[in-house]
């Protein structure tokens, strides 16, 4: 007998007014998969993310949740769901321990077993010694862990998860990745949206991109990456830069074209085999001294970029309100 999908969408579309925002899209989600969701800003994740929690209903198609369709069947798929938002829905002024417990009433989960579980969740998520203390009182990643404890006092199956580790110092994103790794490998699936594109390549089993509300692509990221030929690279780093250099290495002819990047000179390539004879042969040639020469494969952030046309680095500025570099 084959396993329920924990999602499937099927023809799934949203129309608002003449605005087409999700395009008939449609796609599954295995159990226990930890699933990216990635897309330029106005593709449709948001709209879709809310078609598939119940929050908004689909114009056409329809979607499920282990099985349960979340327009016919809202009570019992949303019971089977937690939802971790990009804006903090935690109470400040109340403690840990207030936010998970109350949560748990909220789900309709019996007194006992929801202070039983927040206890555990307290302890799993490294916040139990705080669990009397405000939440406004918190840090942003421990804010950010109490969020994802909350969405998970239910006992859920699914975890949808929007931009977990955007605005956190690097101490905190490592902490909540593990955990939701942990999770995940425990059997809980998770439904990701972010725009950091090493963290989709790192942590997700599969990805589908959107794009203008339909979908773009859906596969593995090394499958993704592997089907982008005309991406591959061979990169390379002198001790000395000499005029015209990068110049006279866009005229090698299996170079199709040469991209600066910082202190070193990309040369993007169909034959990367052959495009490092020629530069072995050029360096040589002109007495250079190279500091590193390597071949580079294409990137998740290459796909992104060939498939949507945008820049995941603009994504990000534009998300932030335009302010280059702020968390």
């Amino acid at each position: 007998m084959t396993e329920m999908k924990a999602i499937e969408a099927k023809g799934l579309t949203k129309r608002y007014g003449d605005f087409l925002a999700v395009d008939h899209i449609s796609f599954e989600v295995e159990q226990g998969e930890l699933f990216g969701f990635l897309g330029p800003n106005g593709a449709g994740k948001t709209t879709t993310i809310r078609m598939l929690t119940g929050v908004s209903t689909p114009t056409q198609g329809e979607a499920s949740i282990m099985g349960h369709n979340i327009v016919k069947e809202s009570v019992k798929a949303k019971s089977l769901m937690g939802i971790v938002p990009d804006i903090s829905n935690v109470y400040s002024e109340l403690s840990a321990w207030e936010n998970l417990t109350f949560t748990g009433k909220l789900y309709g989960v019996p007194k006992a077993k929801r202070e039983e579980k927040a206890e555990d969740l307290l302890k799993r998520f490294g916040l139990h010694d705080r669990r009397a203390d405000k939440v406004e009182e918190f840090s942003r990643g421990m804010k950010r862990r109490v969020c994802i404890a909350m969405a998970l006092v239910n006992d859920s199956r699914l975890l949808f998860l929007d931009e977990p580790t955007a605005g956190l110092d690097v101490k905190s994103v490592r902490v909540i990745r593990k955990l939701v790794r942990d999770l995940n490998e425990e059997g809980l699936t998770v439904f990701l949206t972010t725009h950091n594109i090493e963290e989709a390549s790192r942590m997700c089993d599969r990805i589908a991109i959107i794009n203008r509300g339909k979908i773009a692509a859906v596969d593995t990221p090394e499958r993704l990456k592997s089907a982008m030929k005309t991406s591959q690279a061979v990169e390379v780093a002198f001790t000395e830069v000499k005029a015209r250099l990068q110049k006279r290495l866009d005229a090698l002819p299996s170079v199709r074209e040469v991209q600066k990047r910082g202190d070193k000179i990309r040369l993007l390539t169909e034959e990367p085999s052959k495009t490092l004879k020629e530069v072995w042969h050029f360096i040589e040639e002109n007495d250079l001294d190279p500091i590193t020469l390597n071949t580079i494969g294409p990137s998740l952030e290459d796909v992104f970029l060939q498939l949507t046309g945008v820049e995941m680095e603009a994504e990000i500025i534009h998300k932030r309100g335009g302010r280059r570099g702020a968390r």
